[in-house]
């Protein structure tokens, strides 16, 4: 039964049997309940005018509008919307373009529903979460990109990176590193600044791009 402080989701994909056979499995999840359901990207706008989730599940490949155009229209109505990109293998060229609307998470649409809900935790939580098997497949795609010492990482800015691609929190980095939380705020914003990342989901992308994180 869901409760007023659930994680309330919204699931936006085309195909009916699996939004149903998701809801299903997301209705056994504590914490979590499902508070509207849209086939489309135009659908899932209108939605969002009646009630705003915590969490959208957004498939990339949908008719009338994909994913790609609802999440950056989406994003510049509300920049706060947390947005978790439901993907199959082969989507890879659509990454960029959801990272530069400002989706937080990638999670393949065969994912075990344990991943599921870890990935709607973390980014409930304010953190990005990506597939392993998900950058598995980008790195396959990838051509590492010459000259990294171009964008002047210190050892320590690449030490932050790292924990920031395994999902940790900036108090979690502080703990890790024995550095205070502010300090590790100054190293993420030096690392944006240098590498021209507008967020962290396209950090952890540079950093797979330029074998700065090993994928496990």
């Amino acid at each position: 039964m869901a409760t007023k402080n659930d994680i309330k989701v919204m699931l936006v994909d085309d195909h009916t049997l699996f939004r149903n056979g998701l809801k299903t499995l997301l209705s056994g999840m504590d914490g979590v309940s499902v508070l509207a359901e849209a086939a489309n990207g135009e659908e899932f706008l209108h939605q969002l005018e009646a009630a705003l989730p915590d969490i959208v599940l957004l498939d990339i490949a949908m008719p009338v509008m994909d994913g790609v155009e609802a999440a950056t229209m989406a994003l510049k109505q509300y920049p706060e919307l947390k947005i978790i990109t439901l993907s199959m293998y082969g989507d890879e060229a659509y990454y960029n373009k959801m990272v530069e609307a400002g989706v937080r998470g990638f999670i393949l649409k065969d994912s075990d529903i344990r991943e599921v809900e870890t990935a709607i935790k973390t980014v409930f939580d304010g953190r990005t979460y990506f597939s392993q098997e998900l950058l598995q497949a980008l790195l396959a795609g990838l051509r590492t990109e010459p000259g990294i010492e171009k964008y002047d990482l210190s050892e320590r800015e690449i030490e932050v990176i790292q924990q920031v691609c395994d999902g940790k929190s900036n108090m979690e980095i502080a703990d890790d590193m024995c550095i205070s939380k502010r300090t590790v705020e100054k190293h993420r914003a030096n690392i944006m600044e240098k590498t021209h990342c507008k967020n962290t989901a396209s950090l952890v992308i540079f950093a797979v791009k330029n074998n700065l994180y090993e994928v496990r």
